[in-house]
């Protein structure tokens, strides 16, 4: 079974080690400053990009268009493949795709439960994490603005993906280039973990923190969940998405908080091409005032869209962001993670979605994006610069 292509190499530039440690007691309160979340993907591997190209035009997995553009930054060919319709033929497609969310429920060795299906009653005002998380701007559709440009009525990764595209064909279509989910919560699922392989911490959040080994987990999600959503409607045409509720993950998991915490993971296995997403609904605290409820989906679900395979390769880029050192993929929630959008308040809640580079960013200038900018929020005001190894951003 496929293991993910891990990309946190930033722990090894900052020197840190991962250790099978029993020093840390298992729910230990344990000072800390707010934890940092990351993220990782995973790469399709025993087929080609032609091939799962060949799967989207046949229907047989998520429609796919591929693109074959010039790096201004480099003068090299970038060539990759995103979900929906291609906004460079007059930008005037509609997708909507199947989105099957999948409540997990996670046990911990040491007895904690972290149930994204039950009533919070401290972190979250009684409110079921599962129901607040289906009502988020990611599967619902309010206007957004971006970088000074109304890019229509429009869920999140939809609307960041008609800015992405905005200036080159999207603004003159008016609302009728769309990338859209059409979200179905399925009943709630059960993962223990095993012995060694996860614990519980009190990090002084309103809520413990679980955190548990990611290659043990997505085993679980190709060979238990990904078989249950296709069991019930769903399949390599749809997108499921795995719910964890304050459960973050390491690799390896070291027994305490060494390489805490991935939040987070896109991926894809398979024949025909089966895509997916693993996220955190966070309102545990212990991250701090830039990562809370779906902050970790809107990083996931967008990375998704724009590199479902894993294998968008773009001239480096690095030392930004979750990344120290040079990437050479399009990401577009790495460079930008720790980053949030401004808050939208929807169904009685507020929300915090993570900011989002733009194709321009990755590729070079000029900026095609709404605004002329090369983010959503106009973080980003000119291109990556190219980054050597030891290289600066």
């Amino acid at each position: 079974m496929k293991r993910l292509v891990w990309t946190l190499l930033f722990l090894v530039a900052a020197g840190l080690i991962t250790l099978r440690s029993l020093a840390l007691a298992q729910d230990a309160t344990i000072p800390t400053q707010p934890l940092h979340a990351y993220y990782t993907y995973g790469q399709l591997k025993g087929l080609t990009t032609e091939q799962a190209l060949s799967g989207a035009a046949a229907a047989t997995t998520v429609p796919m268009w591929s693109y074959a553009v010039t790096a201004t930054r480099d003068g090299s060919t970038a060539t990759g493949v995103m979900v929906g319709r291609s906004p460079f033929f007059h930008g005037a497609r509609t997708t909507t795709i199947p989105a099957f969310i999948v409540p997990v429920k996670v046990h911990m060795p040491d007895g904690s439960v972290f149930d994204p299906g039950a009533p919070d009653s401290k972190c979250l005002g009684s409110k079921v994490p599962s129901t607040v998380y289906q009502n988020s701007p990611l599967f619902n559709s309010t206007d957004f603005v971006m970088n000074g440009s109304d890019v229509g009525t429009a869920q999140y990764v939809d609307a960041f993906q008609r800015a992405n595209f905005f200036t080159e064909n999207v603004s003159a279509t008016g609302s009728r280039y769309h990338t859209m989910l059409n979200a179905t919560v399925l009943s709630e699922q059960t993962f223990t973990v095993p012995s060694g392989e996860g614990a519980s911490f009190s990090l002084g959040g309103c809520s413990k923190l679980g955190i548990m080994d990611v290659s043990t987990f997505d085993a679980f999600v190709q060979g238990t969940i990904v078989p249950f959503v296709t069991a019930n409607g769903g399949g390599p045409t749809s997108l499921p998405i795995i719910l964890l509720y304050n459960v973050g993950m390491e690799s390896p998991f070291s027994g305490g908080i060494t390489n805490c915490c991935i939040l987070g993971f896109h991926s894809v296995f398979s024949n025909p091409v089966q895509t997916y997403s693993v996220a955190d609904f966070d309102s545990s605290g212990v991250f701090g005032p830039d990562v809370s409820d779906v902050t970790p989906s809107s990083h996931e679900i967008a990375e998704w869209m724009d590199d479902p395979l894993g294998t968008n390769f773009v001239p480096p880029w690095g030392n930004i962001g979750q990344v120290m050192g040079c990437q050479n993929n399009l990401e577009v929630g790495d460079p930008l993670s720790g980053t949030v959008f401004p808050s939208v308040a929807l169904n009685s809640f507020t929300y915090h979605m993570q900011e989002l580079a733009f194709f321009s960013w990755f590729i070079g200038s000029p900026s095609i994006g709404a605004g002329g900018d090369f983010s959503n929020n106009g973080t980003f005001k000119g291109d990556a610069v190219l980054c050597p190894p030891g290289g600066t951003n």
